[in-house]
């Protein structure tokens, strides 16, 4: 049976539509859970869904469980205080850090939204814990903590209220080898009349852990790189123990300072004295310095197991050069620091600029012809092309409406994605794909085409036979939707001068980053259209026939081949449940496809029985589709090659001077896959990293992450893939798209010989 043009345009409008939707509605109703690199209000959401929505009082990610909590034994009584606190039960190996984090990290913050009147003290900060990491040491908490804050509340509160509403907005950077800023929104109301205390041992613990201040004299004297210290008020059972040092302040003293290496210490009687080295990035000499001494053993003394002085400083110190962050996490910094206002309109680019990025976009677009990709949508092309024979006119309009379909669709999604920039979302090229809902509608899509071009049914039996008629007589609405259909296919992958024009289009205003997704569309409709309107192709083609048949029955296994590929993507990102449950889905739809070709009654009673099962699956274990994966695995092994990427890991890395190589990836990026497996895995390759002791870190893209986000705009990328060499105190070395080994091992030996 020859190809007749009656099968594509129904299943690609429908699927098209339902792909479109999806698409705008799973990326704008994202988690409320937020990345934050930082520390400020205004990040991004993040990929992980919080458990708690809106206004509850519990957030949690696969790494911590936050609650906002409440001690007012008394109830709310005006000019009284009661006690708020962020309870964070951190998961086994992760941490999150004190006021001082140290040589690397953040410090939670608090951002309270109260009623009107009550006013929020500081947080009272437990003693931390030294955490050293290599050659660094940072201060934090792991296991369980709470971090309590006093709230005054007017005597203008109105006595005759029956509760008060608190909202809290809080973000955290939390660590084990990778760390991972995140952000949570809480609400808590409170009774007013009655007691609230189902905390109050976790308060009381807290304040336990809280250093008390010294009622005797400490002082500070610099020696060169050292300071001296001498402390006195001390409690008499501490007196010949070996005490803890943490400063407050960052850039003071060596954290990573160890008893009788750098650090050395004594009793005078009552007074301690020490001798500890000054931070390598100190600043200016302040003229006192906050210290908190605690014993390694935390002992308590009483109630209390740390003291608290404030030691004025005599002498200068010399300031030393600040160790520089990483230029993605300076630009994220700088980036965060921007949203707090509101965001300036893009600044039109210069006229060369923006000649290049169109002349990008189309090379790019005509490149993307050929990435892999892009591969399964060839047959419909080609079918469309044989179909019309030697009727010029028709070729040439298909051509035509090919085109429209591909540029549109850029347009379509170019505008959706500066949309969704502009309200907020920190995405990039290819970002509908994050999502694992919009991979499973992709799956069933490709299904449903691979069972249709097997032969297993024709659309015209599904419908009535005057819709069925209006398609056949619309061949260019055939033709625009193959054209949909390809940008679909093609999103994920970004071509060689494609993501340079990509990183730019989205930092200009829209008239002009609008004008770069139309070249892109030109270009890669450009080898279509000029098919299109050159007779010679219709000449090379053999005549329709019986073989167009054979052609369309083989084409169907390389859309069966890409649903593996999608199936394979959303276990990488929902688990192997999540592609078992996308599994089952399918075998039940091609078996309800199956049920409908049938006659009589035998048709009915399996389509309604194959349907309950689907509802019923669906029900049962349909939020395996959208569940992460458990990041069980994501921390790196010890022998592994390849470690998670995160800023700070990168910063740490450039300060200990050994260079760093990057891969951004996905999953559903082929172009990807293909790097890894070829270039990235080549023994040459790999032997080129061992000579330069290069560390080796993959950013993972597969689901929505905004601090990936971050640092692909800051190398003036939107999409995957995206490779890139950091060596210390040098500009990034961005490769190209596809990687070559050459290309690889020459920027490697170019990086200098560490001693």
């Amino acid at each position: 049976m020859a190809y007749d043009g009656k099968r594509l345009p129904l299943r690609a409008l429908f699927f098209t539509l339902l792909f479109i939707a999806t698409s705008a509605l799973w990326t704008g109703a994202n988690a409320q859970i937020k990345l934050n690199i930082g520390g400020n209000g205004n990040a991004p959401a993040m990929d992980t869904p919080a458990t708690g929505g809106t206004g509850s009082h519990v957030v949690t990610t696969p790494r911590v469980r936050a609650e906002l909590v409440a001690n007012a034994p008394d109830g709310i009584v005006p000019g009284k205080a009661i006690e708020l606190g962020l309870l964070i039960e951190h998961q086994p190996q992760w941490h999150t850090y004190w006021k001082n984090p140290g040589d690397s990290g953040l410090p939670t913050q608090l951002e309270w939204q109260l009623p009107p009147g009550w006013d929020a003290a500081d947080i009272a900060w437990p003693t931390p814990h030294p955490i050293r990491i290599g050659n660094l040491v940072n201060y934090g908490y792991e296991g369980k903590v709470l971090l309590p804050v006093k709230v005054q509340i007017p005597t203008t509160f109105a006595a005759d209220s029956t509760s008060a509403t608190v909202q809290l907005k809080a973000s955290w950077l939390v660590c084990r080898v990778e760390c991972i800023p995140e952000e949570g929104s809480f609400s808590l109301t409170i009774p007013a009349k009655s007691s609230t205390g189902m905390y109050a041992a976790e308060f009381a613990t807290a304040h336990a852990q809280e250093p008390i201040a010294l009622q005797g004299e400490s002082s500070a004297t610099v020696e060169g790189s050292k300071l001296q210290l001498r402390v006195s008020g001390l409690p008499a059972p501490l007196q010949n123990q070996l005490l803890q040092v943490l400063p407050e302040t960052a850039n003071t003293l060596h954290h990573a300072m160890e008893a009788g290496k750098d650090f050395t210490q004594q009793w005078d009687g009552p007074v301690w004295t020490a001798t500890v080295p000054l931070s390598d990035a100190r600043g200016d000499t302040p003229a006192e310095l906050p210290l908190v001494l605690t014993t390694a053993e935390r002992t308590a003394m009483g109630s209390t197991v740390a003291w608290r002085t404030v030691a004025p400083i005599s002498g200068q110190w010399q300031a030393a050069a600040v160790a520089q962050v990483s230029p993605e996490l300076a630009a994220a910094l700088a980036k965060n620091a921007e949203q707090q206002g509101a965001a300036p309109a893009a600044p039109p680019a210069a006229s060369g600029s923006l000649w290049l990025a169109l002349l990008g976009g189309l090379i790019g677009g005509l490149i993307l012809n050929l990435m892999p990709c892009v591969f399964p949508i060839l047959a419909i092309k080609v079918l469309g092309f044989a179909g019309h024979g030697n009727q010029l006119r028709e070729q040439r309009m298909a051509g035509l409406a090919y085109t429209a379909g591909v540029v549109l669709s850029f347009l379509a999604l170019g505008g959706l994605l500066l949309a969704l920039r502009a309200a907020g979302q920190q995405l990039g090229w290819g970002f509908q794909l994050q999502s694992p809902l919009v991979v499973a509608l992709l799956a069933t899509l490709f299904t449903v085409i691979g069972l249709n071009l097997a032969g297993l049914f024709e659309f015209g039996h599904f419908v009535p036979s005057s819709l069925a008629g209006k398609q056949a007589s619309s061949p260019l609405t055939n033709a625009f939707l193959s054209g949909v259909l390809a940008v679909a296919i093609a999103s994920p992958c970004t071509a060689p001068f494609m993501g340079a024009s990509m990183g730019l289009a989205i930092s200009m205003p829209a008239g002009q980053a609008l004008l770069i997704f139309a070249a892109l569309g030109i270009g890669m409709a450009l080898p279509y259209l000029l098919a299109s309107w050159v007779p010679a192709v219709v000449r090379w083609l053999p005549r329709p026939g019986a073989w167009m048949d054979t052609f369309r029955r083989a084409m169907a296994f390389p859309m069966f081949a890409t649903v593996v590929w999608l199936v394979w993507v959303l276990g990488q990102q929902s688990g192997i449940d999540g592609a078992a449950t996308l599994l089952a889905l399918l075998v039940l739809l091609a078996a309800l496809i199956w049920a409908l070709t049938l006659q009589g009654r035998t048709r009915w009673v399996l389509s309604i029985l194959l349907i309950a099962g689907g509802a019923y699956l669906i029900s049962a274990t349909g939020k395996n589709l959208s569940n992460p994966e458990p990041q069980i695995a994501s921390a790196a092994q010890p022998n592994a090659r390849w470690h998670p990427w995160s800023a700070a890991l990168v910063a740490e890395t450039n300060a200990a001077g050994r260079p760093v190589f990057v891969d951004f990836t996905a999953a559903w990026c082929v172009t990807c896959q293909y790097n890894k497996r070829t270039t990235l895995s080549n023994p040459e390759v790999l032997q080129a990293f061992d000579g330069k002791q290069v560390t080796l870190l993959r950013a993972d893209w597969t689901r929505q992450d905004p601090a990936i986000t971050a640092a692909l705009n800051q190398l003036g990328r939107s999409g995957v893939p995206v490779y890139v060499l950091y060596a210390p105190g040098k500009a990034p070395v961005v490769l190209s798209e596809v990687l070559s080994v050459q290309e690889v091992v020459d920027a490697v030996q170019a990086l200098p010989s560490r001693g």
